[in-house]
């Protein structure tokens, strides 16, 4: 399948043309029909797979056939994203599409100043793409209208709930008009992403193009287990092994990823952080320098975890296991995109062990555990007898995953011996060892 054959305008074409757009992604060749007939749409995809595309290309071409009413230009099309860094990267992928169309593609963020955004709404906008925290304050004070809207995209709209925006995106829907076409995209269809789709969408079209949480059959999963005070240490080893590729290392705190950053720095592996407390020019610096390869490595927290299309990028290390699993499927998306092949490592303490776990049922598969030498812990990473009970979430005809035997061990266990006299009972209690937190 082309892109000719969706239908789209010849400009469109020309744009994707010239941005070596060749194929559509399954997410495009089943979302865009839907949305070039007008239908309201839920549209669930795998991370990486050309979502702006999926619904920016029809939306532009809708625009791009109609004229504004007269008057100040205000926005017709309205993109509402959980971060940042994404807002940046659809108004950036829209404005490439829209080249060769005479729509203006305006972008609304926190962590700079309101005049200028002030002035490019009153300049006139086609389509606006805004955080909601920043476009809750254009519409307080009056800068932003959004009566005009007939286009409302939901991108990343798991991502916005998980960051508590539900409130301010109510407000904000409020004062876009009834009559919309209404896109929600989302890499799940959790129930909570269900409620708002009925909520909001009119009899949408639903699209989903992967399993729900799975992840690219191009990315390498690997587990070291360590000790939490080796982390660091075992981090150091693997970049200057790996002294050529980028990689993208997660942590878990923002003051973590400051502290690990620099001590990589002091390591001589120079590298960047990037998290929320950051101002937004200094993390568009550290993306720009990563992307274009003047950094080699960048520490983020979760920040970095969606929507960010960083191209060929080969290793994804994650320093600390992320405290929600679904958070795993998300960062190691940076990785093994558009069929590239890509790496993802997790050094995994044994306080970590119930995070893995999770991961694991969730991927519904092992992921291999490698020691590395010289940086044994001190006790091995229990994951036995923790994997998905038999009969859930396992394809038909699968046996489960059986819980390994101690070399001697018996299906039922006898009873213990009786102890000798005098020896003190500990059964049913706890051991008496204090858990040490991983070292950031």
């Amino acid at each position: 399948m082309s892109f000719e054959s969706l239908g789209l305008s010849p400009a469109l074409l020309r744009a994707l043309a010239e941005a070596g757009y060749s194929t559509p992604t399954p997410i495009q060749q089943q979302a865009i029909p839907h949305v070039l007939a007008g239908h309201d749409l839920l549209g669930g995809a795998q991370t990486g797979t050309g979502k702006t595309a999926a619904f920016g290309l029809p939306m532009l071409q809708r625009l791009a056939k109609q004229t504004p009413a007269k008057g100040p230009r205000k926005p017709r099309a309205l993109v509402l994203v959980p971060t940042r860094e994404l807002a940046v990267q659809v108004a950036d992928n829209l404005k490439t599409y829209a080249r060769h169309l005479r729509l203006n593609v305006t972008l609304l963020f926190g962590g700079v100043g309101m005049q200028p955004q002030i002035d490019n709404l009153n300049r006139g906008v086609d389509v606006l793409v805004a955080c909601p925290g920043r476009l809750i304050d254009h519409l307080e004070r009056g800068t932003a209208k959004l009566d005009a809207v007939e286009v409302l995209v939901l991108d990343e709209a798991d991502r916005m709930l998980d960051m508590g925006f539900l409130p301010a995106m109510k407000r904000i829907l409020a004062r876009v008009p009834a009559a919309r076409q209404s896109l929600l995209f989302s890499a799940t269809f959790e129930p909570r992403i269900k409620a708002l789709a009925l909520e909001y969408l009119k009899a949408p079209v639903e699209v989903q193009v992967a399993a729900q949480n799975a992840v690219a059959d191009t990315i390498v999963h690997r587990v070291h287990p360590v000790d939490g005070n080796k982390k660091r240490d075992l981090l150091v080893d693997i970049l200057a092994e790996r002294h050529t590729d980028r990689v993208l290392v997660f942590g878990k705190t923002k003051h973590g990823c400051n502290r690990l950053a620099e001590q990589l720095e002091k390591a001589g592996l120079p590298a960047l952080a990037i998290h929320g407390n950051k101002s937004q020019a200094a993390r568009q610096k550290a993306l720009d320098a990563f992307k274009s390869g003047k950094t080699r490595i960048l520490v983020a927290t979760d920040v970095a975890a969606r929507g960010l299309d960083i191209p060929a990028l080969p290793l994804v290390i994650n320093h600390d296991l992320p405290m929600v699993a679904e958070d795993y499927v998300h960062r190691i998306g940076r990785t093994g995109r558009n069929g590239v092949q890509g790496e993802a490592i997790s050094l995994v303490s044994q306080e970590e062990a119930s995070l893995l776990r999770q991961i694991q049922r969730l991927l519904k598969t092992d992921i291999e555990v490698k020691t590395v030498r010289g940086f044994e812990p001190e006790k091995p990473l229990k994951l036995d007898g923790h994997l998905p009970k038999p009969g859930r979430g396992r394809p038909a005809g699968q046996r489960p995953p059986q819980k390994p035997r101690r070399e001697g061990e018996t299906a039922r266990p006898a009873k213990a011996a009786p102890r000798a006299h005098g020896a003190r009972r500990h059964a049913g209690k706890p051991a008496n060892s204090a858990s040490r937190r991983p070292s950031v």
